[in-house]
């Protein structure tokens, strides 16, 4: 599993209505295939989120939209950024990963993680409880999704899963690529470092040098070698040559880059790469103006070199 360049499509708000509305998002995973992108990422979420619109504003399921960009593209690989544990089974969500493993001829990547958005867990009727009480959720569930991805029959009795033999058939690979998101230094880290292939680091810029010394460290005590286990930062978008940082909100600064291809270049380079992280999620904001062809290849053109690619 290789992710220097990945593109996360965070919203469908295009101005066009809903029969362009799955073209569109075609287009986009197909011109980030075009110019290079590693890997292509949906939200897994059902509502619009808070920072991104309003919650009614279009949103589709993330496997059901996956399945079908795999039949759209040749090459990315595919994958949620990420997973809320909370919202499936975990049998249905190793059976989930593996039916688009095997659509996408070997592209899947399962991003998981705790779950977080409090709105969809009370509108839908999904227990949401505190942090600890999802993140025991998640290290549950991944005793029965990790063994199934590997083809085992799994029995489980738990406090939140029970499980009799569950299997997960067909199979396309012995080892779908396991990415986490987040940067608790107490759970999360440790977490990845025992089990994933890939830590989307959640922080601010002014916190990655810590959170990369934090990932090396829990990596070295279990005698992982640190190198293993890849990073990356998801990082939000204006692809705009007349955007300026006055136009950022304090409240994502941390984690949003502006301006042309080249100046959000060099912004990836010196907040992002220069920290130590390994490569970088790019989610353009798309919901101000639409989709805008050729804004996605000519940044990935100038960061492809940074990238080692």
């Amino acid at each position: 599993m290789t992710i220097r360049l990945g593109i996360q499509i965070p919203n469908f708000s295009y101005g066009t209505g809903v029969p362009e509305l799955f073209p569109t998002v075609i287009a986009q995973a197909q011109e980030a295939e075009a110019a290079g992108a590693d890997a292509v990422f949906v939200m897994d979420h059902f509502y619009q989120l808070p920072n991104l619109g309003k919650p009614e504003e279009p949103m589709l399921e993330a496997y059901t939209a996956l399945g079908a960009l795999a039949n759209a593209t040749q090459r990315v690989q595919l994958g949620t950024l990420v997973t809320g544990n909370t919202y499936r089974n975990p049998t249905l969500l190793a059976k989930a990963i593996t039916t688009l493993d095997v659509i996408s001829q070997g592209r899947a990547i399962l991003g998981i993680g705790t779950g977080w958005f409090e709105l969809e867990h009370d509108s839908l009727g999904y227990e949401f409880g505190t942090f600890t009480d999802r993140f025991n959720k998640l290290d549950e569930a991944l005793e029965i999704i990790l063994p199934m991805l590997r083809g085992e029959r799994v029995t489980v009795s738990g406090k939140y899963y029970r499980t009799n033999e569950a299997f997960a058939i067909p199979r396309f690979r012995d080892h779908i690529p396991l990415m986490i998101g987040g940067s608790g230094e107490k759970k999360t880290i440790p977490l990845a470092a025992k089990h994933f292939d890939h830590l989307n680091v959640i922080a601010g810029f002014d916190e990655l040098p810590r959170k990369i010394q934090v990932v090396n460290e829990a990596c070295e005590k279990i005698g992982r070698d640190p190198a293993t286990l890849e990073t990356s930062m998801l990082v939000f978008g204006l692809i705009d040559d007349n955007i300026t940082e006055d136009f950022i909100p304090d409240d994502v600064r941390q984690r949003a880059v502006w301006g042309s291809a080249d100046q959000i270049a060099d912004q990836i380079k010196t907040k992002v790469l220069d920290a130590g992280v390994d490569g970088v999620i790019l989610s353009p904001v798309t919901h101000l103006d639409g989709y805008h062809p050729g804004r996605i290849t000519a940044v990935a053109e100038v960061l492809r070199p940074l990238l080692g690619g």
